[in-house]
């Protein structure tokens, strides 16, 4: 740069006094390839933590192109060609950068730069972090400032709808999982009294502000990210204790709370890769974009295809890295279109939409399907009037799938915590197996409202039963009384086992009967309530089967 260019930027400088800059934007350049002269994928770790190689491990999957970082060479070119480098995103093999028409004219044609490959994706750039444009909240809630006792009623009721006291039950609070955050801001994080582990404990284990890069600390900007934040966090009995509070977490800010650009989705993907490299498990997101300020950048319904969006793009990328991908699916409501936001238009990750305190689908859930037909939401939870904390002095509620996406992030950590051997797909698959819909799944409430139990004991529970041949019948199946009838195999007599869901054998007994045209009859006289599960043995015919009893 010259030292009249460098004349003009310090004058603007002082003229504008930290505002956004204009005649310079914000763009991606993205390369046609990524040659490499120090990483190699022979040695993933010089890139990527154990963590995140044994979560690869886990899922069977090995590192590849996208994981290694943007070509060293690349970037010394632009970085000399620009006037700043905001950062490098390695999935999207891109930079993004702050320049001018000029210097963007000079960069299309560079022979390494794909054709198209240069994106206006922001207006303006930041200085001194402060921005010349209004601030305008994305995802607007209503907040209701309540007393202690309420408290505990509210977030009863929010973490019994998901089990989640029969999660905390069995010693599942999310330890040894880490949970990245990506939100707006998290203001009072380091000052509410139901965080305060967090950070005595040091479970926050890393931060990155993608906005505005300078930044020191995460704790600014808005409350929407510390909302988000408690409802898998928090633990004070009496205001909020919430599902995940022993997890060590990841927050980033990728949310511009000032604008709605498509450097966001930018911002999301490098935090992504940022969580992804240190080995995280679940990434939360209460954030969703279709409309920006620039209507040339909107996303149509038809762009809801699980491909388009550059959010949902990266996404994918880190479902296919075995990370859980919790996205809220936004605050659009429902009508005769499909109303969801992206990511949750992603494939392998789940889009949570949300209820009302009668479980019914809240007026402002987005609903579905994808643009390619497939269901979403995907599960959903308590969405409206959620107690959580925003302020440092006291909870409060709000209302939006912003706070039903978190809860379900909390249930997923305690679940994967004691199913450490579950791939991604596995628990996502227990998840929705676990949902209130699961028999007939929609697009309102996706399947449902997850069970703790049933999807925590979902492995024990999904038995194959190979000899429908003998036409196996148990009744009655809820039981409400002692006896039981068992109509199974060709035999006067079978083994009978009874297993409750820890895999702790119950009972154990010979069944006899005069004839095989007649049921077995079973006394289970002191058996407490709870859902078990019954194994059937007649020499080569082995069957399981499930029990509630009432």
């Amino acid at each position: 740069m010259d030292n009249i260019k460098r004349l003009v930027i310090a004058t603007a400088l002082i003229i504008l006094q930290g505002t956004m800059a204009y005649g310079q934007d914000r763009y991606a350049i993205k390369y046609k390839y990524k040659p490499q002269d120090t990483y190699s994928l022979d040695e993933p770790t010089a890139f990527l933590t154990q963590k995140a190689m044994d979560r690869r491990e886990r899922e069977g999957i090995l590192a590849d192109s996208t994981d290694l970082p943007v070509a060293e060479r690349y970037i010394d070119i632009i970085d000399d060609m620009v006037d700043n480098v905001q950062y490098h995103s390695k999935w999207m093999n891109a930079s993004v950068v702050v320049a001018n028409a000029e210097q963007i004219e000079a960069i299309k044609a560079l022979p390494f730069v794909k054709e198209d490959g240069v994106e206006l994706i922001a207006k303006g750039f930041y200085m001194n972090g402060r921005s010349s444009n209004s601030n305008i909240l994305k995802m607007p809630v209503s907040i209701q400032v309540r007393g202690k006792s309420k408290a505990e009623e509210d977030y009863a009721f929010q973490n019994g709808l998901l089990g989640v006291p029969e999660m905390h039950g069995e010693g599942l609070t999310g330890k040894g999982i880490t949970i990245a955050v990506f939100d707006g801001g998290f203001m009072n994080t380091d000052e509410i009294i139901g965080l305060k582990h967090l950070l005595d404990d040091n479970r926050i284990i890393a931060t990155k502000d993608l906005v505005t890069p300078w930044s020191e600390s995460v704790y600014r900007t808005e409350t929407h990210g510390t909302s988000a934040l408690s409802l898998i966090a928090a633990n004070d009995v009496n205001t909020l204790v919430s599902g995940a509070y022993d997890a060590n977490y990841i927050l980033c800010i990728t949310e511009d709370v000032a604008s709605e650009y498509r450097i966001e989705e930018y911002n999301w993907a490098r935090a992504a890769e940022f969580a992804d490299s240190l080995g995280v498990d679940i990434i939360n997101s209460s954030l969703g974009y279709t409309t920006f300020n620039d209507p040339s950048m909107n996303y149509e319904k038809s762009d809801l295809d699980g491909k388009t969006a550059v959010i949902t793009q990266a996404a994918t990328l880190a479902a296919e890295r075995g990370i859980l991908v919790v996205s809220s699916a936004g605050n659009e409501g429902g009508g005769s279109e499909t109303t969801i936001t992206a990511p949750s238009d992603a494939e392998g990750i789940l889009a949570i939409g949300a209820v009302s305190k009668d479980l019914s689908r809240a007026s402002f859930s987005s609903i579905g399907p994808t643009a390619d037909g497939r269901i979403k939401p995907d599960l959903s939870a308590l969405g409206s009037g959620v107690r959580l904390w925003r302020g440092s002095n006291n909870t409060s509620t709000a209302s939006g799938t912003s706070f039903s996406a978190p809860q379900i992030a909390a249930l997923a950590a305690g679940i994967w915590q004691g199913r450490p051997h579950w791939t991604k797909d596995e628990l996502i698959h227990y998840l929705l197996k676990s949902g209130s819909q699961a028999e007939n799944p929609d697009d309102q409430l996706g399947y449902g409202i997850p069970n703790f139990d049933l999807a925590y004991f979902g492995e024990v529970l999904d038995v194959e039963e190979e000899f429908e041949e003998f036409q196996t019948k148990i009744y009655p199946n809820p039981v409400n009384g002692e006896e039981l009838f068992i109509q199974f195999g060709n035999s006067a007599q079978c083994d009978f086992t009874l297993i409750d869901t820890n895999g702790k054998v119950i009972g154990q007994n010979t069944l006899t009967r005069n004839s095989n045209r007649v049921p077995y009859e079973v006394q289970l006289a002191a058996i407490h309530t709870g859902l078990y599960v019954i194994e059937l043995n007649e020499g080569f015919n082995k069957e399981r089967h499930k029990l509630l009893i009432k």
